[in-house]
């Protein structure tokens, strides 16, 4: 027999108007049956506990009980009696028997009671096989199995999304919905993140310095209903130091989902290892470090630029700043950057400004590498707001 939680006692109200042929008839008899809540007739929801009245659904990442009976029907006294209950799925077969030890005697009208218990991890058919054998009293050896077959459900359906940011976060979105046909209490979505990278979770807005959840006080998830959760996954200093070692597909981490249903019974789901492409960068990546968001017209302004090396040689780099119709470089083009060996960065600071109003593109920086005499071209490194001085000023 399965072991599982009890469920709330449900009834059917039948009401109708006084003056209706029946009267307050309906009524009473509400009043009077033992299983309404008092006050509160006309609701189906009752005070009382229901039995399972059969073995029900059971969902991936849930705990699977089962209370076995051997029972000796007959009036002779058996021995070495050995009780064994093995679950075979898809691709293995557990052994979830507590004792392999032996039952020295089983008398008449006696029985041999145990209880298993198995966190389930695949989905699909599962088959619990009972193996019974003993010796009767003339020593004949005895063997039987009983079937019991049932299907794992999936409860959760996870859809993930990265999103790359020019600062190397990378941003993940879980879509977590419910499958099942009974609401869920959510009670933890976590991100365990690889060893590369440091987590923040963005699922909580602070209130008068307190920190809540963006879905409220009751974290409840209905049949059907889909929960957005985002992360914020920073990678660690060693590794943001260097360059080439977050290249190609990289593992993230692992989602880990903590729910619970029908009166406390508990699930727990972890997902597989999260990988995403990282993307490309060629042999040099140019990232911008600080920029203003607005910047008067035609006045000088400031932007840090890191220069990063992620081929496997050592680059002599030469800097050249070209100008477009609005963005004019300050300084000098075609200075020497010197040599920069491989996942080794450098910081440079550069002065523009701009000639036309409006959001404009910072664009016109070209990288050479005199050793194989080939240009790396960047446009479009960022935007920036250019306003006249007197809109800036009021």
């Amino acid at each position: 027999m399965r072991l599982t939680k009890p469920t709330l006692f449900t009834n059917i109200p039948v009401t109708c108007e006084e003056r209706d042929l029946p009267g307050n008839l309906f009524t009473q008899l509400m009043k009077d049956d033992p299983s309404t809540v008092k006050g509160a007739e006309t609701l189906m929801l009752g005070e009382m506990l229901t039995l399972p009245q059969n073995f029900g659904n059971i969902f991936l990442g849930e705990t699977f009980s089962s209370y076995i009976s051997v029972h000796n029907d007959s009036n002779q006294v058996v021995k070495d009696i050995l009780v064994k209950a093995d679950l075979q799925t898809s691709s293995q077969r557990l052994n979830l028997s507590a004792s392999s030890a032996a039952v020295a005697e089983l008398k008449p009208d006696c029985c041999i009671d145990d209880v298993i218990h198995h966190e389930v991890k695949e989905i699909g058919t599962h088959i619990l096989v009972c193996a019974v054998s003993y010796t009767t009293q003339t020593g004949e050896k005895m063997y039987f199995r009983k079937f019991f077959k049932f299907q794992v459900l999936k409860p959760l359906d996870v859809k993930t999304k990265f999103y790359n940011a020019e600062t190397d976060e990378v941003f993940l979105e879980a879509q977590i919905q419910n499958i099942t046909t009974s609401p869920m209490f959510m009670e933890k979505v976590s991100l365990e993140p690889s060893m590369m990278y440091n987590v923040a979770e963005l699922n909580t807005v602070d209130t008068a310095g307190e920190s809540e959840s963006t879905f409220g006080s009751r974290t409840y998830l209905q049949p059907m209903d889909t929960r957005q959760y985002l992360y914020c996954l920073k990678p660690k200093q060693e590794f943001a130091e260097k360059a080439g070692v977050i290249k190609g597909v990289t593992v993230i981490g692992k989602l880990d989902i903590v729910w619970k249903t029908n009166l406390g019974e508990r699930g727990r789901l972890q997902t597989s290892q999260l990988q995403r492409m990282a993307p490309g960068y060629g042999d040099v990546r140019l990232s911008l470090e600080t920029i203003p968001d607005t910047v008067n017209l035609e006045e000088p302004f400031d932007i840090t630029c890191k220069i990063t090396n992620c081929s496997e040689r050592t680059m002599d780099l030469v800097l050249e700043m070209c100008n477009t119709n609005s963005i004019h470089w300050c300084g000098v083009s075609g200075r020497q950057l010197g040599k920069l060996h491989p996942s080794s960065s450098l910081h440079l600071a550069l002065t523009l400004l701009s000639s036309v109003q409006g959001l404009q593109s910072v664009s016109g920086l070209r990288l050479t590498d005199t050793f194989l005499k080939r240009t790396y071209e960047y446009d479009d490194i960022a935007q920036v707001c250019v306003v006249s001085s007197e809109v800036k000023q009021s």
